[in-house]
This record gives structure tokens, C-alpha cells and sequence, in this order.
């Protein structure tokens, strides 16, 4: 079954609108006249979001796009294996969750990153360099990621997720957004961690810049088709990819057509890269509704983390005892 979806979505992306760029589409419109970018959206995908040291051009053939999938398709379906460690963790296929069944999203990109042209991360700036020695300085004070609660990384935490944040990168599951439209507003709902963002659209000044939140401060404004979104404000303590808190995010979402919105962002952050660059991605059309994704930071998940961290170290200690007789 999973291998006719996987053949049947590689058929489908041959033919995908969005990468041809031959159809000029007219989106539905809200009762004010805007696009209609309204409905349940999965951005479910295998591209990575920078190329491999080993390809040197910007798409796959599809035969080469399935080739490179077929290998996370694989591992996916390992999870339906009773009594294996993944199976233990989450049975993805059982719930409809793996990328390959949930919604997944054809792409013929090697990479998500269109800018620079070889798919890669610009260089660190100086700033980037030094902000990155120090965070590696720091985690190697406070001991383990298992040492003590604050080590613990914030997803594993249950504070903040990639999913959840801007931009909007997709992961193993729970990668379906929600949005709604209202007169002056747009909503968007992610499903992981069940958390959302309302984006006013009146031309409201950004917050003071001594604000700051996990997820940013977004503002938007619409350019044509395109719903334009920036975001800035950042706390600094969710980085991403080693950001900083002065990253400038530019979102654009734009339908291209009944089923598909092309997802696009810009980022702008001196203080970490020597250059702004961007990304690109399809979201398609999902059935929702998006059911609560409950996750907390004082569950028994991150009490028995800990206590097997410290029944590991004391194994270590007997055995080291043992050793020295």
C-alpha cells in the first residue's frame, strides 16, 4: 500500500501546477476581496532543507526523487513492526501520521533553500561565529543534556517545537496547519503542540523592541496574490538553525491553486549569516479537523529521561568500581 502512495505521489508531482509555472490560477476570494488561503494545509515532505555535499543540481528527476525518498519511506514503515524501539516510541502508520500517507507533498527539489543557488546555509558571520562557540561553551559547563532538568532540550520539554514556529519546516508528524480568515486578521494553527499565531493585517505598528516571545511577532499586509508576513522580536532561547533574536523573517504564502499554496520564506539576520536567504515549499490541501496535540513539560517522559540518565551513571560507577579491584 505504501509503495503504490509513494509511486502515485511521485505521479502527481510530474504534473504538479506549482513547479511547471504554466497556469495562471485565480484563487477564491474572501468576502473582502482577499485570496482565500482558508482550509487545512500539510507541508509533509522528504527534501531536505539543504542540498547533499553529493548532488550539484537544483531538482531530481522523478526517478531520482524516488530513489532518495524511498529511504525515509522505508524507515517510516519499520515503525509498524511489533516489538521493535520505534514501534515502542510512536506506530506513525497505525494513526495515518507517516509523511509518505499523511498528506505528503511531491517535491523534485534537492534542497528547500532556492537562495543561495547551491542550496546551502550561507557562511556564519563573525558575530554568527562567535555566538555559536559561546552557546557550545555554554552546554559544555552545565554538564549532559540529561544533567538536569534546564539541560534538556525545549522540545523535548514541550515549550516550543519546529513545527510550530516560524518558518514552517515539517518534521516526522504533525505537520497540518489550519487557517482562518477574519476582516483584518489571518490565524494559523499548527498542529504540533497545538499553538497558533494571529497575524493582524491593519498596519499596525511592530511591538517595542523590548518585547520579545518564542515564536516572534508577526505583522502582514498582502502584495497581490501573495500574503506577505514578517516577523521579528524573537527571545533568542528557540534559535533557529543558531539565530538570532534580531532575525527578520519574510513569509509568503500564495495559492497557486485549488489544492496548493506555494510557502516561501526570506531569512534576514546579520548578526548569524554573512547573507539573507530563502526557502520554498509546497503546502497541500488536508482533511481537519487538527485534533489537540497534548504535550507538556511536567510529564512522565521527562522524569524517567532524567532518573535513567542517573541509573546509567551509576551503572558506570559500579562497574567502574569492579574494574579497579
Amino acid at each position: 500500500m505504501g509503495s503504490r502512495l509513494f509511486t502515485l505521489a511521485v505521479v502527481v508531482l510530474m504534473v504538479a501546477p506549482f513547479l511547471a509555472g504554466q497556469t495562471r490560477y485565480t484563487p477564491p476570494r474572501m468576502p473582502d476581496g482577499q485570496p482565500d488561503l482558508q482550509g487545512y494545509w500539510t507541508n509533509a515532505g522528504y527534501a531536505p532543507l539543504e542540498r547533499p555535499d553529493n548532488v550539484t543540481k537544483e531538482f531530481y528527476t522523478p526517478e531520482e526523487a524516488a530513489g532518495f525518498e524511498r529511504q525515509f519511506v522505508d524507515r517510516e514503515a519499520e515503525q509498524t513492526v511489533p516489538g521493535t524501539i520505534p514501534d515502542v516510541h510512536y506506530d506513525h502508520t497505525q494513526f495515518g501520521l507517516d509523511r509518505s500517507v499523511a498528506g505528503y507533498s511531491p517535491n523534485l527539489r534537492t534542497s528547500l533553500i532556492v537562495d543561495p543557488t547551491n542550496g546551502k546555509l550561507p557562511p556564519l558571520s563573525a558575530k554568527g561565529q562567535r555566538r555559536a562557540a559561546e552557546r557550545a561553551e555554554a552546554v559544555r559547563r552545565q554538564g549532559g543534556p540529561y544533567d538536569a532538568v534546564q539541560n534538556v532540550n525545549l522540545a523535548t520539554r514541550c515549550i516550543v517545537m519546529d513545527r510550530m514556529a516560524p518558518p514552517m519546516l515539517y518534521g516526522n508528524y504533525n505537520n497540518t496547519y489550519q487557517i482562518v480568515q477574519a476582516p483584518g486578521y489571518v490565524m494559523i494553527l499548527a498542529e504540533m503542540l497545538h499553538d497558533y499565531r494571529v497575524i493582524p493585517l491593519d498596519g499596525r505598528p511592530q511591538l517595542e523592541s523590548d518585547v520579545r516571545q518564542w515564536i516572534g511577532s508577526g505583522r502582514g499586509r498582502w502584495d497581490g496574490e501573495t500574503l506577505v508576513v514578517e516577523t521579528t522580536n524573537f527571545n533568542g532561547k528557540n534559535p533557529f538553525r543558531g539565530s538570532s533574536e534580531n532575525m527578520r523573517l519574510i513569509e509568503r504564502f500564495t495559492r497557486v491553486d485549488e489544492n496548493t499554496i506555494r510557502y516561501q520564506f526570506t531569512v534576514d539576520d546579520p548578526d548569524t549569516w554573512t547573507r539573507p536567504w530563502s526557502a520554498e515549499m509546497p503546502m497541500k490541501k488536508t482533511v481537519g479537523p487538527i485534533f489537540e496535540h497534548a504535550c507538556h513539560e511536567g510529564n512522565y517522559g521527562l522524569y524517567n529521561i532524567l532518573a535513567g540518565a542517573r541509573a546509567d551513571e551509576k551503572r558506570a560507577q559500579e562497574a567502574a568500581k569492579k574494574g579497579s579491584r
